[in-house]
Formats: structure tokens, sequence, C-alpha cells
């Protein structure tokens, strides 16, 4: 009986196959859809052969879905995964339904280091990205330290409320830095001003796997910080009462939390409350305990976000949105009904 329990309160093998086929076939649904639409056999009749080795038949559905919308999904399904389990994280380690990446100021500052290097063509030879890609690792790191730096100044016991107060604080400072930047890179500016919008549009395999890397890397640490997590739930105290090592379980989530949004900002650009909503959604579905929950946020942000950018390409088709837009107007309204949800229960 005791065994049995434990196990439900894990991730089961069941489970990862549920929500893996859950997310595969809405990963079909969006690579086939789009301006041009192709017959959901004939989208998974061209993925098999190209992941089988087998000849590919004719005409031009072949081009658009291994060299265009392939690359773009996957790349979807990844930064939604990994903005959705470090807002998870986040979630649990402050004890708030309303932190994440975004509402912390660590986005902000990882799309400041971001425009920087856009703005004065800071690269690294070899890899047209990797400028970009680790200015904003950097900022977001630095906008971590700054924020909570300053919390530990104002208030001693650093209160999740005083360290989110702060991220929107910095998030409004780093904004004004950012369309200050804006004012000075020449013909880039639409450029800039698309991609802070939020857009995955021109995403290339090399970002899938760099995406899928820093997803293992990081996601992995998350989730075998899912116990202490859990030790986090009933506060500081009780945690160090089972032996959690506090400051070193802080210290490893808020660095991995930031090395994700760093990448993800880098290829997508700012994506808002993706970290935020689906935590909120699938804590309702399989509970609080991480061990289920993350795992969990990791499918479900990755569902969320093809779904958000196959809107963001369809709704005024051939026109196509800024994937930032849709996430927000979505992520708005929920966040408002977190917010009064909270005020209630008060």
């Amino acid at each position: 009986m005791r065994s049995s329990a434990i196990k439900r309160e894990s991730f089961r093998a069941a489970d990862y196959a549920l929500f893996a086929a859950l997310t595969l076939a809405v990963m079909l649904v969006c690579i086939g859809a789009g301006s041009v639409n192709v017959p959901l056999s004939q989208t998974a009749g061209v993925l098999w052969n190209a992941l089988t080795g087998q000849p590919q038949p004719g005409g031009t559905a072949v081009p658009i879905i291994l060299s265009a919308r392939l690359p773009r999904v996957l790349c979807v399904a990844l930064v939604g995964a990994s903005l959705s389990i470090g807002g998870g994280a986040m979630q649990g380690l402050l004890k708030n339904p309303l932190a994440d990446g975004t509402t912390l100021g660590v986005s902000g500052g990882a799309s400041l280091g971001a425009v920087i290097a856009m703005t004065f063509g800071i690269t690294i030879p070899g890899l047209p990205f990797a400028g970009t890609m680790a200015m904003a690792m950097l900022f977001a790191f630095l906008s971590l330290i700054i924020i909570l730096s300053l919390a530990y100044r104002l208030d001693y016991s650093l209160s999740t409320n005083t360290i989110i107060l702060l991220g929107v604080i910095y998030s409004m400072f780093v904004s004004s830095v950012v369309a200050l930047l804006t004012t000075f890179a020449g013909e880039r500016v639409r450029d800039i001003t698309f991609w802070l919008m939020g857009s995955l549009a021109g995403s290339s395999y090399m970002n899938a796997a760099v995406l899928a890397g820093m997803a293992l890397a990081c996601g992995g640490v998350l989730l075998c910080r899912a116990r202490e997590l859990n030790a986090f739930a009933i506060g500081e105290d009780n945690a160090r009462h089972v032996g959690v090592n506090v400051r070193r379980v802080k210290l490893t989530v808020l660095i991995a939390v930031a090395a994700l949004i760093g990448v993800c900002v880098s290829v997508s650009g700012m994506i808002g409350f993706v970290g935020l909503v689906t935590p909120h959604m699938l804590r309702m579905v399989v509970g609080p305990n991480h061990k289920r929950l993350l795992p969990a946020t990791m499918f479900g942000g990755a569902c969320f976000l093809m779904l958000a950018d196959l809107a963001a390409r369809t709704i005024l088709s051939p026109r196509e949105l800024p994937i930032g837009v849709v996430t927000s107007f979505i992520g708005a309204i929920i966040f408002l009904s977190i917010f009064f949800r909270m005020r209630r229960g008060r």
C-alpha cells in the first residue's frame, strides 16, 4: 500500500507516454497546418520517410514541412517546455503562483543583453547567433543577481512579494533601456522590434539542437530538485530541518532557470507568461507535487506554445502575428484570474 502511494507521487512511465503522445499529436497538427495546409496523413508520411531514410514523394509539401515548419515547431516546443519548467520551479522555490521569468525581470534582462548584441553587432566567429545567446545568458544572470541583491538589502528574509515587486520594477527599467537602444539601432530597428514581440520565424535545426541541449541539461537539474522544491512548500525553516541545503538549492535552481531563459530569449525573443500560465493550469490537473508537476509542465508548455504559434501563423494568414502577442493576451487574462483568486483566498 505504501509503495503504491509512493509511485503515484512520481511521474510514471504511463504518464510520460500519455503526455508524450498528446505532445506529438499537437506537433503533427501544427506542422501540417498553416498558410498552406498539408493533410495529416501526408505530414506523417513525410516525417516517417525522413526518419527512416526512405525516398520522399514529389510536390511542394516536403520542403514546406522539412525546411520551414519542422525546425520552427521543434524550436517552439522546446522554448515552451523550457520556459514552463523554469516557471514551475520558480513558483515552487518562491512559493508564489505569480512568479516566473517575466515577473521576476530575468526575461527582461536577457532581452536587454540580446538587444545590445543585435544593436552593436556582437558575434562569435563561426557561430552567427552565439553572440546574442551569450549576451542574453550573461544579462539574465546579472539581472537575477541585481534583483536578489536589492531584495536582500530591502528585506533580509527575501520575501517573495519583495522579489516580485523588484522584478516588475526592474522589467520596467530594462524596457526603457531597450527603447533607448533601439534609437541607435539604425536599419536593425524593425528586426529588433519584431523580435522583442516574440517570433520563431526562420528557426533552424541548429537553434533546435542548442535549445534541446540546454533543456536536457538545465531541465534535468530542475527535475532532480523536485524533492527539495516540495520541501520548500512547507517553508524554508522546515526544509532545513529535513536536511535540505536551502542556499545551494536556491542557487542551483535560479542558475538553471536563468540559463534556460537566456537561451530561449536569444532564439525566440520575448515570449511572456508561458512560465506563469502553464504551471498554474497543470497544477490543477496533476497536483502541487513537483515530482509530477515539473514533467507535466514541460509537455504542457510545449503544447501551449505550439498552439499559440499556430494561432499566430493562421489567424491573419498570410500575415503573421508575433507569438508574444498571443501568449501575452492569454497570459494577462489568466494572470488576473490568479490574482483575484489569491485575494479571495485571503
